[in-house]
């Protein structure tokens, strides 16, 4: 392009990438029952993941609105807590609740992410319009309808997943977030095509949030709430798109001022396939253990190994790690763990853990339990390495597997068997075995923070997913509040 084509002041067709996304979000309708058998489950999970969080003051303290003694009156209902705030910020606490634990749903390809992240905008803005749409006495929107948004947000952010690396360039996922978020919210809140267009120009104009606060020596809580902070940023470009704020059609292609020149060394977008409810379908539920996605095999294959070991802790001389490169690169990590988000990453902690305890539970994370000089002294003795095999299996889109493997090596020269194991209970292939173990996981989160009549109702509705898909938005999200 010449000097003189830089400065041309014509404005030219949107960038085709932001295309497809509007006319997907406006024309695709969800049809497939398992993806929205997937999604009623996924909306339980986050909302129990939620519930689980509350019993965390770092969490809570992010919540309420931005501003001391702001207040919404019949606005959006915070879970588990008495706020009532307005979307933007109603987005920002759902988001941190949701994602504070790092036990919600799982994505992995060349990017990593959590899709339910987005239901921080999902919810937020439909319990905001439910609750409008009834003081105006219009139809309040429905359960079904969360579901079918949440189907296209978790598409949207699942496939720029697919073949798109933002961590190669330095970004964090929650870039993804935001993208997914602004797109769906603006068409829940009445833009078509050309509004939702627009958002989403401003979405990726904001450019991304580092990943500095994901890895060492600067892991830190940020990772707790930035999908919240994503999911508040996705809100305001929604409400601005709706007002008639204009666009940028070339957001992504402008070249020196562009995405893809700023922040993308230059490469366009590619794609593995069209969108359609393959996320949803494929998405991986962490359903035993809050631990970083790429480790919960690992911790799987450690929990397997814990009868053998339990006793014989100081005669272990060596022990094994097999992960994926993007184990490997992401979560393979020595010396001092300063805090909670640095042990929930790192996973030699999350090996070490269950191989003495037998369990890994949100409270393994915290200094009590990291004080035990044991934990150190075996994430010393681990050697981690890369399995080809497993990482070969991990990008192929037929199995998505997350393979890890651990064997414990003893100071007598005896070990035990290596255990090996390719996906976690979460994954679609273990979904009859896994589902019951979810529902469980949900019912024990919320009876640690509703009351018992509650309890009973919400776990009735779940049972009951024609009347729970039926129910106004609003009415599903009174009962978790307090």
């Amino acid at each position: 392009m010449s000097h003189a084509d830089i400065r041309s002041a014509i404005r030219p067709d949107p960038d085709q990438a932001m295309v497809d996304i509007a006319d997907y979000v406006v024309d695709f309708e969800v049809t497939s029952k398992e993806a929205l058998d997937t999604a009623r489950y996924m909306l339980l999970d986050s909302l129990g993941c939620a519930m689980l969080a509350m019993k965390h003051p770092e969490c809570v303290k992010h919540l309420g609105p931005l501003v001391p003694g702001a207040s919404f009156p019949g606005g959006v209902r915070v879970p588990g807590t008495s706020h009532e705030l307005d979307p933007v910020q109603g987005a920002y606490n759902i988001g941190v609740q949701v994602r504070w634990l790092d036990f919600n749903d799982t994505w992995l390809a060349a990017e990593w992410g959590h899709p339910s992240d987005n239901l921080g905008a999902i919810l937020s803005v439909a319990d905001y319009l439910s609750r409008k749409a009834v003081r105006e006495g219009a139809e309040p929107l429905r359960v079904r309808d969360v579901l079918a948004y949440a189907v296209k947000a978790h598409e949207i952010q699942g496939i720029y997943a697919l073949q798109n690396s933002f961590n190669r360039v330095g970004l964090d996922h929650v870039i993804l977030v935001r993208l997914a978020s602004t797109a769906v919210a603006t068409r829940m809140l009445g833009g078509g095509k050309a509004e939702i267009v627009n958002a989403i120009s401003h979405s990726w104009i904001d450019g991304g949030a580092l990943r500095t606060y994901r890895h060492a020596p600067n892991a830190g809580p940020r990772k707790s709430w930035a999908a919240g902070d994503a999911c508040r940023r996705a809100v305001t470009h929604a409400l601005n798109a709706v007002k008639g704020c204009v666009g940028y059609p070339s957001a992504l292609s402008a070249k020196t001022w562009g995405f893809y020149d700023v922040a993308f060394k230059g490469k366009p977008f590619a794609f593995e396939r069209g969108f359609g409810s393959y996320v949803m379908e494929n998405v991986l539920f962490k359903i035993s253990f809050p631990a970083e996605f790429h480790a919960q095999t690992a911790v799987e294959c450690a929990m397997q190994l814990h009868p053998q070991v339990a006793g014989r802790i100081s005669d272990i001389a060596r022990i094994d790690v097999q992960t994926q490169e993007a184990g490997v690169r992401i979560i393979d990590k020595t010396g001092p763990l300063a805090n909670y988000a640095d042990r929930d990453h790192c996973l030699q902690y999350m090996i070490a853990v269950p191989l003495l305890f037998g369990r890994l539970t949100a409270e393994d994370y915290m200094d009590a339990v990291a004080a035990d000089p044991r934990i150190d002294a075996l994430r010393e003795k681990m050697v981690v390495t890369e399995n080809s095999r497993f990482t070969t299996d991990y990008f192929d889109p037929d199995k998505r597997f997350i393979g890890n493997a651990v064997q414990v090596h003893f100071t007598d020269g005896s070990s035990t068997e290596l255990v090996s194991i390719d996906y976690p209970i979460g994954h679609r292939r273990r979904r009859p075995e896994g589902v019951p173990v979810l529902l469980e996981k949900f019912a024990a989160a919320i009876s640690g923070h509703l009351p018992a009549h509650r309890v009973a109702r919400i776990r009735a509705l779940a049972a009951a997913p024609a009347t729970l898909d039926n129910m106004p938005a609003h009415e599903f999200m009174d009962l978790f509040a307090i």
